[in-house]
This record gives structure tokens, sequence and C-alpha cells, in this order.
């Protein structure tokens, strides 16, 4: 992954530093206004949906100055977009998948000079830290052309989103007395990431507001088994899973919430818990007739915390 990144970066580079490059460069129309790229991880589940509501509140939520900004997408995984792309090829969709590179260097090529870069990471760990190697050796990049670009945070940079988060939440669990409920992070597999903490203060801060909440993970810390195993002593036995990603994809429709054992003979969290007696069920959404697993990009006090950061680097390009 990281040679074919390097390749991508050396391949901009060539291109930038061409003759023709600069040709361009003193012949096209720059434009004054920045350009806003969405960095998400990417899926291709159903809950793509989940990107289309982000952007109905972006476009309402920006101010007004700001409101008919070029908006891009870009996905990180490479996997997600190779079969996303196939996906839409088979299906004569006229849509792609691209990259953070990919899209910074269109919008360079359009006359863009400045670019906000927001992910739609929750936690501050391996994947936000991608994006930014990736946007500064753009900046790299593009140093001669003048391309300015500004980086927004992920959702719980600060303890008061991670409170403003837990409180949108509330309306979705369990009562205590009802059953309990299991917040389905994603995790991270490498101790040193700085996101564990995070993940520790989450888990801290739902046992400080709750007595029947408990926080895992796909991997890493605060795991499954110790979620689970917390769940299994709620006296009602009832569990509510509440999916803790962006995007309530392939992870919660399988893992969490799977109805079969996978190929390995692995029981989902939902299904672990039926064999244990338990009733069990996920917050959904419906939106635009559909129903989904609600992702914590269906949660308008979420994406507004997004929405937020990038207001924020707007204006540094106003100073």
């Amino acid at each position: 992954m990281k040679n074919r990144r390097i390749v991508a970066l050396t391949v901009l580079m060539l291109f930038a530093f061409t003759g023709s490059a600069f040709s361009m460069l003193k012949t096209m129309t720059l434009k004054k206004e920045p350009a806003i790229v969405i960095a998400a991880f990417g899926t291709t589940t159903k809950a793509q949906a989940t990107y289309d509501f982000f952007e109905e509140q972006l476009r309402r939520e920006l101010p007004e100055k700001y409101r008919n900004y070029e908006v891009r997408w870009a996905f990180t995984s490479e996997i997600v977009r190779e079969r996303a792309n196939r996906k839409f090829r088979e299906a004569g969709i006229k849509k792609r998948y691209r990259s953070l590179a990919q899209v910074v260097s269109n919008l360079e090529d359009e006359g863009y000079r400045k670019i906000v870069v927001q992910p739609l990471h929750i936690f501050p760990g391996i994947e936000y830290e991608s994006v930014l190697r990736m946007v500064e050796g753009l900046r790299e990049t593009f140093r001669d052309f003048n391309l300015r670009i500004e980086v927004g945070e992920p959702l719980l940079q600060y303890w008061w989103d991670m409170r403003t988060v837990a409180e949108a939440l509330k309306r979705d669990l369990l009562p205590s007395g009802k059953g309990c409920n299991v917040l389905a992070a994603h995790g991270t597999g490498e101790t040193a990431v700085g996101s564990n903490s995070t993940y520790l203060g989450l888990a801290r801060l739902l046992s400080v507001e709750f007595d029947n909440t408990f926080l895992g993970s796909v991997e890493g810390i605060t795991s499954k088994e110790e979620a689970l195993a917390s769940a299994k002593a709620c006296k009602v036995k009832r569990i509510k899973f509440i999916p803790f990603m962006y995007v309530a994809g392939d992870h919660i429709m399988n893992d969490i919430m799977g109805a079969e054992p996978d190929e390995e003979g692995e029981l989902s969290w939902s299904l672990e818990m039926k064999r244990q007696g338990f009733a069990t069920g996920a917050t959904t959404v419906g939106y635009k007739g559909r129903q989904y697993y609600k992702g914590l990009g269906f949660y308008p006090e979420v994406n507004s915390i997004f929405i937020k950061s990038i207001v924020r680097m707007l204006e540094k390009f106003e100073l």
C-alpha cells in the first residue's frame, strides 16, 4: 500500500514539474474560492446513503457565503474503490470513487488553489494520520503552484464533542432496567496509536453516565469480549447494539448483526448473545424510503461537528 502511494505521488510530481504544467498555470483561470473535499473510508454496501445524508446536511448548514462552494468526495480505501468502481462499471453507472490524491490533483488542474479536506474519521487514529501524511505529500508536490490545503479534525478530537455525541446517542439507548446497550466501534490493533486513549476515555464516559451501556470494538482495546461479558450480566435479557462507526456498513451488517456464523464458524455479536438467551436488536433509521442500520453519519449532531470543522478551515483562508 505504501509503495503504491509513493508511486502515485511520484507520478503527480512528474506531472507537476513538466513544462506543459507550467504553461497551463500561466493560462488557466484560477478559482478565487476554495473547494471542499470530504475524505471517507468508503463502503460498497447500501450504507453509501450515509454520505448523501451528510452532503444534504452540509449544504443546509454551511454559512450562505460558502454554500455554493464545490464539494468533492475522496475515498481512502483502495479495496473499497476497486470494488465500488467495478460495481459501477458492471451496472453501467457513470460514477467513480477516487482517491484523495486524484481528487486534489483534479481540483488543482481545474484552477483551485485553496482546498479544505475534511476526513469523516471518528478517532484520531491510523486512518486519520494516513490522510495527514497524504496531504503533506500533496502540499510538497504542488508547492510551486501555491496550493494551500487545510485539514479538518476527526469527530472526537475534543472531549466536549465526545459528550455531544454521547448525548445524541442517548435517545436511542435502552433505559436502565429495560436491557443493556453495546456500542460497537472499530478499534485498532496497534497499541501505540493515540486513538486508544480516546477509546478508553469514551468507555469511561459511558460507565459514568450510564449503568447499562458498554463499549466494544471489532479489534483492539475495549474488546468485544469485555463488552459482551458485561452485557451478559444484564438482568433483563435484551441487548441493543449501537453502531459507533460513521457508516454502519459491512462490520455492522456481518460482524455485529450477522444472522449466520461466518466461513470460519465465528458468531456475530448478535448471534452470540442470542445463544445466551438474549433478545437482540440494533438502531435503525429510515431515509428516502429505505431502512438502514444507524451509523453515526445519520445523527445530525455528529455531522454538525464535522461541518463546524469545515467552516473553521474555510475561515483560515480569510485571514
